[in-house]
């Protein structure tokens, strides 16, 4: 159940307009037959980053003709048309806007033909070729994954792959030569990746690190940071999500300092420096994330980036309130002291945190309404039981409920341990933070808190490497 509601106010999809300027007879006519394709609602589908929206739509024929016909451009980028029977293919322009395409339904990609747009004819030459190679990639792969390192099938097979790929690269790299300003030229080398460079230390040993860092590195070079266009394709946030969510070990440590020199590369670029920033906190929004702690993430990136002088996608009172959000979260990150709360438990004394003297405590908000707060209260109280000998004590909050649901639920759960309940919530607020319950923080014996977003089955883990730690 949510307690405190998550109030994001990253707002950042308003799709960017075209930045040439437009004259009167800019416009989009796409004739489109498709042979064999049942009549029906043809839609047109764009893309913004991690976004597909419609941006367009019309109606087939039952000779499977359609058309798109608009008095002002679409955006430049990447598109696909979703057809009857689910089918869907895709396309490419910047302003060859005014062309034709002719297929059919049962083999779209292989029997496409393309006149008068430079851009969707060179996408589909490169499909075609890719597709020619496809089986034998495959082929060559599955006996490398297969084969003995040093055997003769695996050194002839990555032989052959090896060749495959740059029969690949130099299919791009003659496209890139004849149309060097074909905005498919600027789509393909934005979504190349490095090569990998085979370093080795000292002792001729292959040096891994030196090359995963190498590769990091000259992950974004293909990027032409300036040209928005590839915020209209899915390029950018393939990039992004991988560098952020693969190559980046998830801590909080890790993912604070490798966003920060990434916003701070693209910070020049505004479209780029407002898509970077606001996915990567709505990554480790609280709620949103599996990452122990990784609300640490949003509010640094939120603290550090979303000020009025930077962050010019949205406006100066809801940055005020996004700032005070994370002002509530920023007290019970991991590694802080834990604030001590005082409230009254079922018998009208008052209880606090700092008054128990167990060197482990941990801290159990819940509401009694919540179903999985029912669900984890009898296995909660068996681990209470069995580790309270031990050295860890418990203390229950009790948050959106009244007191005449708080009282019954700690009498139906048997619980054992100090619970509080504050009808004001003046004894919790900006001092633990929950987004939705149940919530668990443990607390050490310096009272720091050391873990959180926890689930009942990994506290035992937690007690263990604490005690370890103590004795």
């Amino acid at each position: 159940m949510t307690y405190f509601k998550s109030i994001f106010w990253l707002f950042l999809l308003a799709f960017p307009t075209l930045t040439r300027a437009q004259t009167a007879f800019d416009s989009t006519l796409i004739d489109v037959t498709v042979t064999g394709m049942p009549a029906g609602v043809v839609r047109l589908v764009g893309t913004y980053c991690d976004q597909n929206y419609l941006a367009d739509s019309t109606f087939a024929d039952p000779q499977g003709h359609f058309v798109i016909k608009r008095p002002t451009m679409l955006s430049a980028g990447f598109y696909y048309f979703l057809l009857p029977g689910n089918k869907n293919f895709s396309v490419l322009f910047d302003r060859d806007q005014r062309f034709t395409l002719q297929t059919k339904y049962s083999d779209i990609v292989g029997a496409m033909q393309v006149t008068g747009s430079v851009n969707t004819q060179l996408l589909y030459e490169n499909f075609n070729f890719q597709t020619k190679q496809e089986a034998e990639l495959a082929q060559t792969g599955d006996v490398i994954r297969k084969s003995a390192a040093n055997s003769p099938e695996f050194k002839a097979a990555k032989t052959r792959q090896d060749q495959l790929l740059e029969e690949r690269k130099a299919n791009l790299e003659a496209a890139y030569k004849a149309y060097p300003n074909a905005f498919f030229s600027v789509f393909k080398k934005a979504g190349q990746n490095p090569d990998f460079v085979e370093f080795r230390k000292p002792n001729g040993d292959i040096d891994t690190i030196r090359q995963v860092v190498n590769y990091r590195n000259h992950f974004f070079d293909g990027i032409d940071f300036t040209d928005t266009r590839l915020l209209n394709t899915p390029v950018v946030f393939n990039k992004l999500r991988r560098y952020i969510k693969e190559f980046t070990p998830q801590n909080p440590d890790s993912l604070i300092k490798v966003s920060d020199g990434l916003i701070r590369q693209v910070m020049p670029y505004k479209e780029y420096f407002k898509f970077f920033s606001n996915w990567i906190a709505l990554q480790y929004e609280n709620g949103k994330t599996t990452v122990m702690d990784g609300e640490a993430v949003y509010v640094h990136i939120v603290r550090t980036y979303f000020k009025p002088e930077l962050a010019f996608w949205s406006t100066p009172k809801d940055l005020e309130g996004l700032q005070k959000h994370v002002g509530e979260m920023e007290a019970s990150l991991i590694g802080r002291k834990g604030p001590d709360v005082r409230a009254k438990n079922q018998f009208g004394e008052f209880k606090s945190i700092y008054e128990i003297k167990a060197p482990i405590i941990v801290i159990f908000m819940f509401s009694p309404d919540c179903e999985h707060c029912q669900k984890e209260s009898p296995e909660l109280q068996r681990i209470y039981e069995k580790w309270k000998p031990k050295g860890v004590e418990f203390y229950g909050i009790a948050v959106n409920t009244t007191d005449a649901e708080w009282r019954p639920f700690i009498q139906k759960n048997g619980f054992t341990f100090t619970n509080v309940f504050d009808p004001t919530n003046a004894a919790i607020y900006g001092k633990y933070y929950v987004d939705i319950t149940p919530e668990l923080y443990v607390l050490n014996k310096d009272r720091t808190i050391i873990a959180k977003n926890l689930k009942p089955e990994q506290l035992e883990t937690i007690f263990e490497r604490e005690l370890k730690k103590m004795k």
